[in-house]
């Protein structure tokens, strides 16, 4: 059991070594960036099944770090939430394959919104139509997933994971943010605390 244990974990890990490291994720940054900080739009992250969880997180973990974003779920979008979308947002859409419907879908009805609306792609597969039709594809490195079949996703959501962090903390760095802003934005649990704490020892000297 140890060793299947400690396999599982050694193949994840292998995985985020091999995610391939290129201007890809210049690019990215560099039109989030644009986007919110210099536009004033928000980042829209998207996904569905597991890599909507994913999508969620991102968007999440990016609006408590000084980036504005939402998750748009793509079934909701076509039922009203497309509206969310605004002139100078965004788009992360994440898709193992590359090819899901749903994605495609909100895609087209995106752009049919606001047309020169620029999106960001996370995919396993850059060869996909996702991946042509984005303005930025970054590329997991489309890792086998440790689960026995090789299909539920568990490597691949993994390095989704980890790409939207080091997209979350080089936003970070790119627009200074600070332990007093984090505070700002995350007044409750422990790491409200902390972040408050941190602030309040700054002031002090």
């Amino acid at each position: 059991m140890k060793e299947e244990i400690q396999k599982i974990l050694d193949t994840e890990a292998q995985a985020i070594r091999n995610i391939p490291v290129n201007d890809s994720f210049d690019k990215a940054i560099a039109l989030i960036y644009r986007a919110v900080h210099e536009k004033g739009g928000k980042l829209v992250a998207s996904g569905m099944g597991k890599a909507g969880q994913i999508a969620l997180n991102i968007a999440t973990t990016f609006s408590s770090t000084g980036t504005p974003a939402v998750f748009l779920h793509p079934s909701d979008a076509q039922h009203g939430d497309l509206g969310v979308l605004s002139e100078n947002d965004i788009l992360l859409l994440i898709s193992n394959s590359g090819k899901t419907r749903e994605i495609l879908e909100l895609y087209e009805l995106a752009r049919g919104l606001v047309s020169q609306i620029p999106v960001i792609v996370i995919t396993g597969n850059p060869d996909s139509p996702l991946g042509k039709m984005a303005d930025v594809t970054i590329h997991t490195g489309g890792p086998a997933e440790v689960c026995p079949l090789g299909l539920t996703p568990t490597t691949s959501t993994t390095v989704m994971t980890v790409i939207g962090d080091v997209l979350v903390v080089m936003l970070m760095k790119k627009i200074n943010f600070t332990t007093s802003d984090y505070a700002k934005r995350h007044h409750g649990g422990y790491l409200g605390f902390l972040s408050k704490n941190a602030t309040n020892k700054k002031e002090i000297k």
